[in-house]
């Protein structure tokens, strides 16, 4: 029998206002604010993949009644959620069922089939493409890594934070004094079809540090690669969470773990190895240096990893069927 999803359970905190910033600024947060013996909780997802998925909506489901547990003061999913189709409705009825305040990031599959930003943005009611909020003396920032580059063209998925977006998040940064998260879909620290101009952005939110004085960017999470791992560089950390809901291998692997059924109606998962039951992460940051990841650890449908034929480093960093737990500095 194969072992079911792993997580670890917090004890829930409480929540204080929020602010949601969508435009070039916001009202400045009184100096030392930050001192302030602040919390925050969240829980956060990546790449559920609703709609390649043959059973999304029970992973999506699993995702909320756990949060809906666990009451942490916002969620957040980092992209590849889906398209916004009449089809995909009651994905977003369960997501609306968490009992509290819930955030978007655009992925690079959420506008496929011919939609466009504007139209996912208005499906999901993001305030924007990219935004920042704040809650309980912490500053998130939402990233839309999807841009087109101004300087080259790029195979594939247009993958780039563009200039205007850069001035905006840069003006965002400087006007708070509070710690800051960032989320983006695409990996800054990833040269594998992560954020083409990744160093470029890790070097802007190096400066904003240098300029503030002390760490003020502290972490920042990205999903996209369905993998699993962590980095620090130059003081800031860099912590991937793996997909909700499968490993793409290629099209050279033919998968054999579901009835053919399955493999019939949703014809890309014969090229994937699919988690037999979703995984996700709780964060909790606190205005005393520490970032705890609580993470959750999946298996296969039917197939033991190791024994897959697979080259486990395809990727550089190891297939995993889990989010790492994580207790962090900063």
């Amino acid at each position: 029998m194969v072992d079911r999803k792993k997580f670890i359970k917090l004890a829930a905190w409480g929540a204080s206002g929020l602010f949601i910033n969508t435009g070039l600024s916001h009202p400045i947060t009184p100096k030392g604010a930050s001192q302030r013996r602040n919390k925050i909780r969240f829980g956060i997802i990546s790449d559920l993949h609703y709609d390649l998925m043959h059973d999304g909506e029970r992973r999506a489901q699993q995702f909320i009644d756990t949060m809906n547990d666990e009451s942490p003061d916002f969620i957040i999913q980092l992209g590849d959620f889906c398209v916004p189709k009449p089809e995909n409705d009651r994905l977003l009825e369960i997501w609306d069922q968490f009992r509290g305040e819930s955030y978007h990031v655009l992925g690079n599959h959420d506008t496929d089939g011919g939609y466009n930003k504007e139209q996912t943005l208005s499906y999901w009611r993001m305030p924007a493409r990219f935004y920042s909020f704040e809650k309980n003396g912490f500053h998130f920032v939402v990233l839309d890594g999807n841009e087109k580059s101004e300087t080259k063209t790029i195979n594939g998925y247009p993958r780039t934070i563009a200039s205007e977006q850069q001035e905006w998040l840069k003006t965002d940064l400087r006007k708070t004094s509070l710690p800051c998260v960032i989320f983006c879909h695409q990996g800054l620290d990833n040269s594998n079809n992560g954020l083409d101009n990744g160093m470029e952005i890790r070097y802007l939110l190096e400066q904003i540090n240098h300029e503030a004085g002390f760490k003020k960017v502290l972490l920042v999470f990205s999903g996209h690669h369905h993998l699993n791992y962590h980095n620090e560089i130059n003081g800031i950390h860099y912590v991937q969470i793996n997909s909700a809901s499968y490993y793409w291998v290629g099209e050279e692997y033919r998968a054999e773990d579901l009835p053919d059924p399955i493999y019939n109606a949703h014809p890309i998962l014969r090229h994937t190895l699919v988690y037999e039951d979703p995984i996700w992460a709780v964060v909790t940051i606190d205005s005393v240096e520490n970032i705890i990841i609580n993470g959750s650890e999946s298996s296969l449908e039917s197939n033991n990893l190791k024994n897959s034929g697979i080259d486990l480093h395809k990727d550089v960093y190891p297939i995993s069927t889990k989010i790492d737990s994580r207790k962090l500095r900063y």
